[in-house]
């Protein structure tokens, strides 16, 4: 189909101009191997001085995709001594190059990875492990002052079953030094479940989502696609491997269009835009905050940043006065996408080509081979075009199930195949879509349904504020009222509530305009970088924020 046609309704036909492969993850390395088994494929960037966090002599190590597919293929070999085809492993650590051939090695050997945030303390931890009913568990020994090995033997003896603990410091000595393996490695079907990714926990306690090998796959070359990523080009990112923009996106992502990875150990804004200098980077990808973090360190200036073609970001939202920031600041062409867990996970994305006004107040169309609907929440039908609904999804990559939660699963996708986002948007007749907020986010005052992302775009143009975060709390009279949470400029002289409250009704309805102002130094986030907006309401209510004009 063409995606110029206009549309009569807010429903997207799956474009199926790109085929759907039948490819696996392992597969997929395999291929880079014998096709550009000299390009570089990974780079590992750590903070200077650090030790390895994997028993290695050095901490800037390179593989070409030959070598990565070699330790891939060896550990997949190592992995089948101590597991069985089928069986789920969690992997608890930080970026480090590990985590990617146990990924790659995982994937050969027909294991389920499960990806759990290295943040994680003992009872999360524990309930990742017996919830996916993981029969080993590979964790770092040591991170940002925590002893993980310690966790990790706490949190195994509160589960049921035996688990087989591994800490990544004896990787070099237990699996890179073992011998070879031989034989034939277990057939992999591109259908079959290759990782378990737990949703982000914005909104409550997380579920594991079910992906497979050909949702993955085929995402990650969608969505490199739409982004322009040069073939042979080089990515950096501190995106963590535990989420899917690290795992799927950016490790996958590379593969399919045979370029490195530089994968940054862990998030520093010095160190991510160090590592695209000196690796000479052309895509950049980051979550909103981490964007924000880069252009306000003082010295981003001195960076040579001139390789950058794209940088990408999304998982939250991206104003347009922050796309426009990062395009001028960068000197590049911003790509934002929408997606989550449950659907491999972009759906929609903008091109670099695409127009600036539609780079920066959309989130693009949808990628090949997924059709898309703005529906009625009552009804299930496509809206008319430019009303909002709530934003669905079905096609190659969604989700085999939130694993061993048939009722949530159930709830989520429904009998016509149809993945529910939870997220509320519009589409336009040209079938650009723009996510207006979540359905769980609405606040409700005095019978008035008001969607918090409409006021925060607004305030993010303040010249005062860095970031915000809009959220409903409870009043006796009107239900709920509006708050808005600040993180205030250090170099200028903070606002005023009065001044807040007459910039917003200036552009805003009263009733969108918030009653309370408060002032935070960080918003909590969920490890892949989405702020946690029922924990913000938490902290309101236990007066942990100031309020904007206390002394």
């Amino acid at each position: 189909m063409s995606t110029e046609t206009p549309h009569a309704k807010s429903y997207f036909p799956a474009d199926t101009s790109l085929p759907v492969s039948e490819l696996t993850v392992g597969g997929l390395l395999d291929r880079r191997a014998r096709d550009a088994a000299g390009q570089t494929a990974l780079v590992e960037v750590a903070p200077a001085g650090s030790a390895s966090l994997c028993g290695a002599a050095r901490t800037d190590r390179r593989w070409s995709y030959a070598a990565l597919y070699a330790e891939a293929e060896h550990c997949a070999h190592w992995l089948l001594r101590h597991f069985s085809p089928g069986d789920r492993i969690t992997v608890w650590a930080p970026n480090v190059p590990e985590w990617v051939i146990l990924e790659y090695g995982a994937a050969l050997a027909g294991l389920v990875l499960v990806t759990a945030n290295p943040a994680l303390r003992k009872d999360e931890l524990a309930y990742v492990l017996a919830q996916s009913r993981s029969a080993g568990l590979f964790h770092a020994a040591a991170f940002r002052g925590a002893d993980m090995s310690a966790i990790a033997r706490a949190a195994a003896a509160d589960l049921p079953r035996p688990l087989w603990l591994f800490s990544f410091a004896d990787w070099e000595e237990q699996v890179r030094r073992s011998p070879r393996g031989e034989g034939a490695l277990p057939e992999v079907r591109p259908d079959d479940p290759v990782q378990i990714q737990y949703t982000s926990g914005t909104t409550g306690m997380p579920k594991g989502a079910l992906l497979h090998h050909k949702g993955l796959v085929n995402n990650a070359d969608f969505y490199t696609r739409r982004g322009q990523f040069p073939d042979s080009g080089v990515l950096v990112s501190a995106m963590p491997l535990f989420h899917t923009a690290g795992s799927a996106m950016n490790v996958l992502g590379c593969a399919q269009r045979k370029a490195t990875y530089g994968l940054v150990q862990v998030f520093d804004p010095a160190l991510v835009l160090g590592a695209a200098q000196t690796l000479r980077a052309n895509v950049i990808t980051g979550v909103p905050t981490m964007l924000i973090a880069m252009l306000n360190n003082p010295a981003f200036s001195s960076y040579d940043l001139s390789s950058c073609a794209v940088v990408v970001s999304g998982g939250a939202s991206v104003p347009p006065e922050l796309v426009d920031r990062i395009e001028r600041s960068f000197g590049c062409r911003f790509s934002t996408v929408y997606g989550q867990t449950e659907l491999s996970p972009v759906v929609t994305q903008t091109s670099p080509g695409d127009s600036a006004a539609d780079r920066a107040e959309t989130v693009g169309r949808p990628l090949w081979q997924v059709e898309m609907k703005v529906a009625d929440v009552a009804t299930g039908e496509p809206l008319p075009i430019g009303e909002q609904g709530e934003i669905c999804a079905r096609g190659y990559q969604k989700m085999l199930s939130y694993f061993d939660m048939p009722e949530a699963t159930a709830q989520t996708i429904d009998e016509e195949g149809w993945l529910h986002s939870g997220d509320l948007g519009t589409m336009d007749g040209r079938g650009f879509f723009r996510v207006t907020g979540r359905l769980k986010d609405m606040i409700i005052r005095g019978g008035e349904n008001i969607y918090p992302r409409e006021t925060e775009t607004l305030l993010f143009t303040h010249p005062t504020i860095v970031d915000v975060a809009v959220v409903g709390v409870p009043d006796e009279t009107w239900g709920e009222q509006v708050a808005a949470v600040l993180r205030i400029r250090q170099d200028v002289e903070a606002p005023t509530s009065e001044g807040l409250h007459n910039f917003c009704r200036a552009h805003l309805a009263p009733h969108k305009t918030p009653r309370f102002w408060y002032v935070a130094t960080e918003f909590p986030l969920t490890g892949s970088g989405k702020v946690q907006k029922f924990r913000i309401v938490e902290f309101i209510q236990q007066g942990r924020y100031r309020l904007l004009d206390a002394e």
